[in-house]
């Protein structure tokens, strides 16, 4: 029996999903493991904080901990936020067919679901110096929060800023087990970045979740989005060239931002505001993105 109609429109069905057998699927589906650019988003600042301390080549093998500590908790996420959005999900046609909001999944089902993924993600952070294990556990107050706020806020993405980039305080202080004005201009700048891919993915779903009282940054800049994502990726670029210059303050920093910049200027350019198809292929483009701000960071904490 095919499984597509309790797909979401933007899944990647191909791969791994194709070959999980038929009762496992909804449990991938739930944790979003068919949409992996949630989890490079995720993973990115935490790989950042790692590389701009100079550490990326030595402790290699923290990054791959960090990598499954993000598709971990990246599921847990998803699994909490649908559960607690499972009735607003059934009012979006976007999110109806999701597993909890279909029946597909139970809700007893879906919190020993949660409960595993949190498991794994517990084994990345006892990979972690004591610094960036208190850090760490920082951030579940912050996931505990954001599915609430797209009820009180016109802003939860700013939200949802924070959740995502908090990787990046965890991992510098992985590195360097000490707060500095670089780890937090590198946190500022992840957290602008996020705001505006992520008001270019709430693009998608602007009809449904004025309907059904789902605020967000897309419903809120109006005719203006182009513009305020602009804004968003300038701060967060205006961000990334401090946390560099307070590094080391060479000239080379700077232009190793280039590439990026030029990245998210293509995306502002071009975006198609009233497209849902190129709203999620600007949003999904943001993984190139944070693989060139890696390389970015590489650069310069590999030069000293």
């Amino acid at each position: 029996m095919s499984t597509r109609p309790e797909i979401v429109p933007d899944t990647e069905y191909r791969g791994f999903m194709g070959l999980l057998p038929a009762a496992a699927r909804p449990y991938a589906l739930l944790a979003r493991l068919d949409r992996p650019i949630g989890w490079w988003l995720l993973f990115w600042p935490c790989a950042w904080g790692v590389a701009l301390t100079g550490g990326a080549v030595q402790r290699w093998d923290l990054l791959l901990w960090l990598l499954l500590g993000s598709i971990a908790m990246r599921g847990a996420g998803c699994v909490y936020n649908d559960i607690v959005d499972r009735d607003l999900d059934k009012q979006v046609e976007r999110t109806r067919s999701r597993p909890l909001a279909s029946g597909v999944v139970s809700l007893k089902a879906a919190w020993i679901w949660l409960s595993l993924l949190c498991l794994i993600g517990l084994v990345t952070w006892f990979q972690l110096n004591l610094a960036a294990k208190l850090v760490a556990l920082g951030s579940l107050a912050l996931v505990a929060g954001y599915p609430f706020m797209k009820r009180i806020t016109w802003w939860p993405q700013a939200w949802l800023g924070m959740v995502f980039s908090w990787g990046a305080l965890v991992g510098w202080l992985a590195i360097e087990p000490g707060f500095s004005s670089a780890m937090l201009l590198l946190y500022a700048g992840s957290i602008f970045w996020v705001i505006g891919f992520d008001t270019v993915y709430a693009l998608q779903d602007r009809e449904d979740d004025a309907l059904v009282g789902i605020r967000s940054s897309a419903l809120r800049l109006g005719d203006n989005v182009r513009f305020g994502v602009l804004v968003f990726y300038l701060l967060a670029l205006a961000s990334w060239a401090g946390a560099f210059w307070t590094v080391r303050p060479q000239v080379l920093g700077l232009v190793a931002l280039i590439p990026l910049a030029l990245h998210l200027l293509w995306q502002v350019g071009t975006l198609n505001s009233s497209d849902g198809d190129d709203a999620l292929a600007k949003f999904r483009s943001n993984r190139f993105a944070g693989f060139l701000m890696f390389l970015a960071c590489l650069v310069l904490g590999q030069a000293g």
